[in-house]
């Protein structure tokens, strides 16, 4: 007799179907289940279900079997209980961002995660920046991220669960240990971050809620604009000005290069739009400061991915690739440093 052994995605049905129908009050039917591309570190689910009598668009947000994940993104990251809560509170907060529903439980049996509603739109980048149907939502993303951004650092720090808190020094030492870590010369990024440590902000007086991970492709977007923030596994509390540095980074404007805005705008628009919004007076300094950081902390993630490959740990073309990418990084510090001189 051959026994049949569920696949993933049978796995993850059928425990959709009786968290939904706990939740929805019914027994539901599950339908259209299919996985999202992306999500090296998390795996996105869409899918529909049927519940009562009505049709619900979802989104499963989940971690990978344990044989895919990395120590490091399962210690840097947020489980995902605490990014539920945290969407929550920015949902509550009037923050774009996706409806959070309910939380799997234990004895669903597929490990952590959270159920949300899907919202339209599209996150790739090369078709926002260049295809035709987005043509006018392209003049308004700058400033909606503006705005978004500074109503994501409203979020009332009562209604957060608990985060750490990451001021410039304590990001600074992380990305040294990283560096060291992988026992090869890398003097660009050593001299980054030198020029980080000498010039480091005092840490901001109040401390908000940081996405930690905003910019292009972590947004999805229609021909209106922006739709609704995705990708809170970073958030913490801290500096507002690091996400609008973060958002700059040369590698988020995927080509176009002459848009620092996430490839939409310039700096100076998102600075006017965010403080319009209610954000803080943004210093043209600090926001350089958090600038190179983000560069600095992309070519470090890029070697990082590349060492899982070529130790053998994680084989995968995908990693290998994205650490070709750290010599595009070294090239933009050594840009961005000259300007600060």
């Amino acid at each position: 007799m051959t026994v049949h052994t569920p696949t993933e995605a049978e796995q993850v049905a059928a425990a959709l179907a009786a968290a939904c129908g706990r939740h929805f009050g019914g027994p539901a039917i599950i339908e259209s289940l299919g996985r999202e591309s992306g999500g090296a570190s998390r795996q996105t689910w869409s899918f529909d279900a049927v519940a009562e009598g009505r049709r619900h668009e979802l989104i499963l947000r989940r971690d990978p079997p344990v044989k895919e994940r990395g120590e490091r993104e399962r210690s840097a990251a947020l489980d995902r209980s605490t990014e539920f809560h945290v969407l929550r509170a920015a949902h509550a907060a009037g923050v774009r961002a996706p409806e959070v529903l309910f939380e799997l439980a234990a004895e669903d049996g597929i490990g952590e995660g959270f159920v949300m509603q899907r919202i339209d739109g599209i996150a790739i980048a090369r078709k926002l920046l260049r295809d035709p149907p987005y043509e006018g939502a392209r003049g308004k993303i700058t400033g909606q991220l503006g705005e978004i951004l500074a109503r994501l650092h409203a979020t009332p720090l009562g209604t957060l669960p608990p985060l750490h808190r990451r001021e410039a020094a304590d990001q600074i030492a992380s990305l040294r240990h990283t560096l060291d870590s992988m026992g090869c010369a890398q003097p660009v990024f050593e001299l980054a971050l030198s020029w980080l440590d000498r010039r480091k902000p005092v840490p901001s007086e109040r401390p908000v809620l940081v996405h930690g991970d905003y910019r292009t492709g972590n947004y999805l977007a229609d021909d209106s604009g922006v739709t609704a923030i995705l990708d809170w596994e970073g958030a913490h509390l801290g500096d507002p000005v690091e996400d609008l540095g973060w958002l700059c980074v040369k590698s988020w404007r995927f080509g176009a290069v002459d848009r620092p805005a996430g490839g939409f705008g310039s700096r100076e628009e998102l600075w006017a739009a965010y403080e319009r919004a209610g954000g803080t007076r943004v210093d043209p300094a600090r926001a350089h400061w958090w600038e190179v950081f983000g560069t600095v902390r992309w070519g470090i993630i890029c070697h990082t991915q590349a060492w899982k490959h070529l130790s053998g740990a994680q084989k995968s073309m995908e990693l290998a690739s994205i650490g070709r990418r750290a010599v595009e990084t070294e090239v933009d510090l050594l840009q961005l440093l000259k300007q600060a001189a």
